[in-house]
C-alpha cells in the first residue's frame, strides 16, 4: 500500500468518525471496532493493501503501543480527581495488585495444563494478558473529573496502575526462560523487579507531578510567566517522569500513572470540593489567559488544559495503534482451538479473580458482575508482547504468543465493544432509580 492510498483511507476514517461519533455513542459498537474492521479489510486478511508483521516489526510495535500506553495512562492519572485518602480507593488497589496477581496465575495454570506451555512461557503469558487496557477502555472509564461513578472510578485506576503492577510477572517469565537475570532463588527479582521498582516507580511519578504542578502554578500566579504551552507540560511532564523512572531501574508505566494523578491531586487541594468547571466558571476563550494567571481559577485551567490535550493524543494514538492491531492479523495466527482459552479467560478466570480481589469489601452484586466483564484487553499487552518478543524468545514460542495474545485483544475490542454501551446504560439506569427510590 503506497502513501497516497495510506492518507486517503486515514483522512477518510477520521473524518468520517468525527461526524459520526455522537450517533455511534447510542448504538451497541465502540469507534475501536471500526478502526479494527477497517485494519482487517486493508491486511492480509482482507485486501491485502498492506501487512504489519509482528516478529518483523517487534520494535516498532513496541515503541508505538509504549507511546499509547504512557499518554493514556498519564490521562487515566489526571481524570481520577479523588484523594488518597478516600475509601474509594480501596477497590481498584485491589483489582491491581491482588486481583492481578491471581489473574496472573490462573493464566499461567491454563497455560501449562492447557496449552502445553513451559512455566516460564505460561507466567509471561499472563503477565502479558492479565492487565486491563487504559487506551480502549475510554467507554468504561471516568467520562470527566466531575463523573462521581465508583464502577467508572474503579475500572479506571485499575487499568492505570495494573499496566504498571504486570511488569514484576512479565520479568519472572523472562527469567525462567532464561532472558532475564532473576539472581538465585530469585532474590534480585524480588528486591529489585518488585520491592524496588514497583513503589520507586510510584514515587518518582508523584515527586515530579507535584513538583511541575506547582512550579507552573507559581510563576502564573506570582509572576505572570509560564502561560500557554499545555502542551509541553503535558508531553515533558510525561517523557521526564518516564525517563527519569527508567534510569533509577523503576517502572515507567507506573512512574506516569502517577505524575497524572499527582498533577491532578495539587489541583484538586487548591480548588477544593469545587469542580473545575465550577472554579473556571465556565470561561470562554476570552478568559483562557486570564484564567491562566488568576490566584484562585488558575490550578482548575492548568489541569483542564492539560488534560483536554492528553485526550486528544490518546484518541490519536488509539486509532494507528487499533489499525495496526488490524493489520496484524495474519490469518495463520487464527488457531480454532486455543479459541476455548479466550472463553476461559474472560469467563472464568477474570471473574474468580475480580471476586478474590474484592472479597470483604462492600461490593454490590451488579457492580461486581460489571467488573468482572468489563476487564478490556489492549494496547498494554501488545507493549509488553513485544517487549518480551525483542529480548529474544525463540521464534516458534515468540509466534504461539503473539498469535494467542493478538487473537484475545481483537475478541475482546469485539465482544467489549459490543456489550459496553448496553450494559453501562442499563447500570446507569438502574442507578439512577435506586437513588430515585430513596430519596
Amino acid at each position: 500500500m503506497n502513501f497516497t492510498a495510506a492518507y486517503l483511507v486515514i483522512g477518510s476514517l477520521l473524518i468520517a468518525v468525527a461526524v459520526v461519533a455522537s450517533f455511534m455513542k447510542r448504538l451497541p459498537i465502540s469507534e475501536t471496532m471500526i478502526y479494527l474492521g477497517v485494519g482487517l479489510v486493508l491486511g492480509p486478511m482482507g485486501w491485502g493493501f498492506f501487512e504489519v508483521n509482528a516478529q518483523e516489526h517487534t520494535a516498532l510495535l513496541e515503541k508505538l503501543s509504549e507511546l499509547a500506553v504512557v499518554v493514556s495512562l498519564f490521562t487515566a492519572g489526571l481524570k481520577l480527581r479523588v484523594p488518597l485518602r478516600e475509601r474509594r480507593w480501596w477497590i481498584p488497589l485491589r483489582l491491581a495488585f491482588v486481583s492481578m496477581t491471581i489473574t496472573v496465575a490462573l493464566i499461567a495454570l491454563v497455560g501449562v495444563y492447557g496449552l502445553g506451555l513451559s512455566v516460564g512461557a505460561a507466567i509471561l503469558l499472563g503477565g502479558i494478558l492479565a492487565p486491563t487496557d487504559p487506551v480502549l477502555a475510554s467507554g468504561v472509564q471516568l467520562q470527566d473529573t466531575q463523573d462521581r461513578d465508583r464502577l467508572r472510578f474503579s475500572l479506571t485506576g485499575e487499568a492505570g496502575l495494573n499496566d504498571g503492577t504486570a511488569f514484576p510477572f512479565v520479568m519472572l517469565g523472562l527469567g525462567l526462560l532464561g532472558l532475564h537475570e532473576l539472581g538465585e532463588g530469585g532474590w534480585r527479582w524480588l528486591v529489585v523487579d518488585v520491592l524496588w521498582a514497583i513503589p520507586a516507580g510510584l514515587a518518582i511519578g508523584g515527586i515530579c507531578g507535584v513538583a511541575t504542578a506547582r512550579l507552573v502554578l507559581y510563576l502564573r500566579r506570582e509572576h505572570k510567566e509560564g502561560v500557554g504551552r499545555d502542551e509541553f507540560i503535558a508531553l515533558g511532564l510525561i517523557a521526564f517522569s518516564y525517563g527519569a523512572a527508567l534510569a533509577l531501574h523503576a517502572y515507567g508505566f507506573l512512574a506516569v500513572f502517577a505524575a497524572g494523578l499527582a498533577f491532578r491531586m495539587v489541583e484538586h487541594a487548591h480548588t477544593g470540593n469545587k469542580t473545575p468547571s465550577e472554579a473556571l466558571a465556565m470561561e470562554s476563550a476570552s478568559q483562557s489567559e486570564e484564567n491562566a494567571t488568576h490566584p484562585e481559577k488558575a490550578p482548575a485551567h492548568m489541569a483542564g488544559a492539560v488534560l483536554g490535550f492528553n485526550e486528544q493524543m490518546e484518541r490519536i494514538m488509539e486509532v494507528a495503534l487499533v489499525l495496526v492491531l488490524g493489520a496484524a492479523l495474519l490469518p495463520g495466527y487464527l488457531r480454532w482451538d486455543d479459541l476455548w482459552f479466550i472463553a476461559v479467560l474472560f469467563l472464568v478466570i477474570r471473574p474468580l479473580a475480580v471476586h478474590a480481589g474484592m472479597f470483604r469489601l462492600p461490593v454490590h452484586r451488579p457492580e461486581l458482575g460489571m467488573l468482572s466483564w468489563l476487564g478490556i484487553r489492549g494496547i498494554g499487552s501488545i507493549y509488553y508482547l513485544m517487549y518480551a518478543v525483542g529480548h529474544g524468545l525463540p521464534a516458534d514460542l515468540a509466534w504461539r504468543l503473539i498469535s494467542l495474545t493478538l487473537i484475545t485483544i481483537a475478541v475482546s475490542i469485539v465482544l467489549h465493544g459490543i456489550t459496553v454501551t448496553p450494559l453501562m446504560s442499563w447500570y446507569s439506569d438502574r442507578r439512577t432509580r435506586k437513588k430515585s427510590t430513596v430519596a
